[in-house]
């Protein structure tokens, strides 16, 4: 099966390449996995939002530190399986970890969202509860693919070496920027560092430079804007063995909106 894994999708600059993208390219996939907790003006995910998103053809919405920017989405979280939030919060957190979804082809595939502690905040760690959720979602599919969000590339890394012949796929999102690093592991895990953006790549990982430059300079607040020029869609895609769950191959996207046209 193929699946098409979409990185941080910020703003409405990325919503609307990644609509346009699946408006003519959906069928190619059997499942669409898009990060979306920089969807609300850069900062969080509404429930109108994820429905939205949800209404494109995405199967699950994965997240991170951000989800938690807009307090609306909170009850959503608990009543919306395929919007998720980090595993390694406490269990009275709102919402889910992990899921399993039926595609429309028939295929049944498990997704983990986690999220890393380095430069982070400070949550229980992901490498004591990753390896026991793996494996609860293996009790009903052998696809099980990881959205590991963090910031630190070492971090990562491990990540996807405890992982490999466990899950099928673990990549890293929350930085931003495409990793060149795509590959299948030793035991057949597909791995990447980062999965990139989607959205205004003219300013700084999604935002308008100005400000964000004035305030390296000063260290002032400031109100930082979303980018919405040179929109681009990062990801990856990702081609699983839906007997053995393993990854046969994992290639990067990197489109621009002209290229649509």
């Amino acid at each position: 099966m193929k699946v098409l894994i979409v990185g941080d999708l910020t703003g409405k600059p990325g919503r609307d390449i990644l609509e346009k993208y699946l408006f003519n390219n959906r069928k190619k996939y059997d499942m669409v996995i898009i990060n979306g907790e920089n969807s609300a003006g850069g900062f969080g995910l509404t429930p109108k939002i994820a429905d939205k998103i949800l209404k494109l053809g995405v199967d699950v919405i994965t997240s991170g530190n951000h989800i938690w920017d807009k307090k609306e989405i909170y009850p959503y979280l608990d009543s919306e399986e395929r919007v998720l939030r980090p595993l390694n919060y406490i269990s009275t957190t709102p919402g889910h970890g992990s899921t399993i979804v039926e595609t429309k082809t028939g295929f049944k595939v498990g997704v983990i969202n986690i999220q890393g502690r380095i430069f982070m905040p400070e949550l229980e760690s992901p490498f004591l509860v990753i390896e026991e959720e793996v494996e609860k979602l293996r009790e009903e599919t052998n696809m099980v693919i990881v959205d590991f969000h963090a910031e630190a590339s070492s971090e990562k890394i491990a990540m996807g070496w405890l992982l490999d012949g466990k899950a099928s796929v673990v990549y890293g999102t929350h930085t931003h920027v495409l990793t060149a690093d795509n590959k299948i592991l030793d035991k057949g895990t597909g791995y990447i560092t980062d999965i990139g953006m989607t959205g205004g790549f003219d300013g700084i990982i999604g935002m308008e430079k100005e400000n964000i430059i004035q305030k390296f300079k000063d260290a002032l607040p400031t109100r930082f804007k979303i980018c919405k020029t040179n929109l681009r869609l990062n990801g990856i895609e990702v081609d699983l063995n839906n007997e053995t769950g393993r990854c046969e191959n994992i290639s990067r996207v990197d489109i621009g909106i002209d290229e649509l046209e």
